[in-house]
């Protein structure tokens, strides 16, 4: 079976230079960051909902309330729904207004949604969520509910159809500018998580969850 995720809708027309199709590199940049965007259409209206999401192999997961629109609207008109995950690694200042720039790692992926209705299968892929969020903190919690399963929506697409854009460089002025008298170059974004900041309701200490694993 082919890694490669390229096909005639996911092949990158606007800057293929900047375009990968593989899944490694692509799997990465899921599974590093926390939210996407589920873009979809209803009655020729787009709409577009941020959320978060996890993966399990090839297969890329998100959930939502049972009703939002989000899990809910695919699954009664099947289409196909376009999904965006990105990330911004840095500010590119160049010598020129229109030569500046962001390095950043996209993944833009096509699929028909499957809905997940098992109940064993869903509270597994919670699990998998929360463990993406904070490794170990699913055992410390109130075990989820028959109401809060069904209350929630959860679907997933087979991660066959994606494209990756990237950009991790200097500026690319025009060689005629390269004197011109005026910093240029990258400011990295640099993303790390702060001090926890415990719940004030709490009056006993607790141990703290583990970091996130998730940008």
């Amino acid at each position: 079976m082919s890694d490669s995720l390229e096909t005639a809708l996911s092949k990158v027309k606007r800057g293929p230079n900047r375009a990968q199709y593989d899944k490694e590199n692509a799997f990465n940049i899921m599974d590093t960051s926390l939210m996407c965007h589920v873009g979809q259409t209803k009655d020729g209206q787009v709409f577009v909902t941020p959320t978060c999401h996890w993966r399990e192999g090839d297969y890329f997961y998100w959930h939502a309330h049972s009703k939002a629109r989000n899990v809910k609207g695919p699954i009664d008109e099947p289409e196909k729904v376009c999904i965006n995950i990105s990330q911004l690694d840095g500010l590119v200042m160049a010598r020129s207004a229109m030569h500046h720039s962001v390095n950043y790692r996209s993944v833009t992926l096509f699929g028909v949604p499957e809905l997940i209705d098992d109940k064993e299968e869903k509270v597994r892929q919670f699990k998998l969520f929360l463990d993406k969020v904070s490794p170990g903190r699913w055992e410390t919690l109130r075990p989820v509910n028959d109401i809060e399963i069904k209350a929630t929506g959860l679907v997933r697409i087979k991660i066959e159809e994606a494209s990756i854009k990237m950009r991790a460089e200097p500026p690319i002025d025009d060689p005629e500018d390269n004197d011109w008298p005026v910093w240029a170059g990258v400011i990295p974004l640099d993303k790390k998580w702060a001090e926890a900041e415990q719940d004030p309701i709490q009056t006993k200490d607790f141990a703290l969850p583990t970091n996130p694993n998730a940008c």
